[in-house]
């Protein structure tokens, strides 16, 4: 299912801000998981099972779900992907580069997800391995995955709101702050 281009239009166009930032929202609200789960094992010196962020405490089936964790890495994506169109010059590559640090993400999990189905892990693991996760610990390649995705995330959404003349010149959306 797509979303027909008038959709996408809008989205990007008359829409764009707001939907930056109900992503925006998403996007740190699982930054604040990820952190919280840090806290609990190097803080608090939670053995890594039990630290499950503040959702997992609730529903330990989350932690463990690579159903869960694939569908994130997928609506992460989609929404780079569809907020796309928005962004112009120097925003459009700093947005270009989180939706290439991402696509690679979600190969990982795709990859988790295909092991945690077939019940055969990687190199002969007792669990879903990632590629990565042979030379760094999941947590720390989870917080590593998050902040290198964010940080050209928020540059681009940043550059997006105070473009040069020529990228505003070409904006469709109504992101950019006013100049005086």
């Amino acid at each position: 299912m797509s979303i027909p281009v008038a959709g996408r239009r809008q989205l990007n166009e008359r829409h764009h801000r707001a939907a930056l930032g109900l992503f925006l929202v998403v996007v740190i609200a699982h930054w604040a998981e990820h952190v919280m789960q840090a806290i609990q094992i190097y803080a608090l010196g939670w053995p890594i099972p039990e630290a499950r962020g503040v959702l997992g405490l609730a529903f330990p089936w989350l932690v463990t779900s690579e159903w869960m964790h694939y569908g994130y890495a997928l609506v992460m994506l989609a929404g780079l992907i569809m907020l796309r169109a928005g962004f112009t010059g120097r925003s459009r590559t700093w947005w270009n580069i989180a939706l290439g640090l991402q696509f690679w993400h979600h190969v990982e999990h795709l990859l988790l997800l295909l092991q945690a189905l077939s019940g055969t892990n990687l190199a002969g693991r007792p669990v879903p391995t990632s590629v990565v996760q042979l030379l760094i610990p999941r947590v720390e390649l989870h917080l590593f995955y998050n902040a290198v995705v964010f940080a050209p995330m928020v540059v681009a959404m940043l550059l997006h709101r105070r473009p040069r003349e020529a990228e505003r010149a070409v904006m469709r959306c109504d992101c950019a702050l006013r100049t005086a």
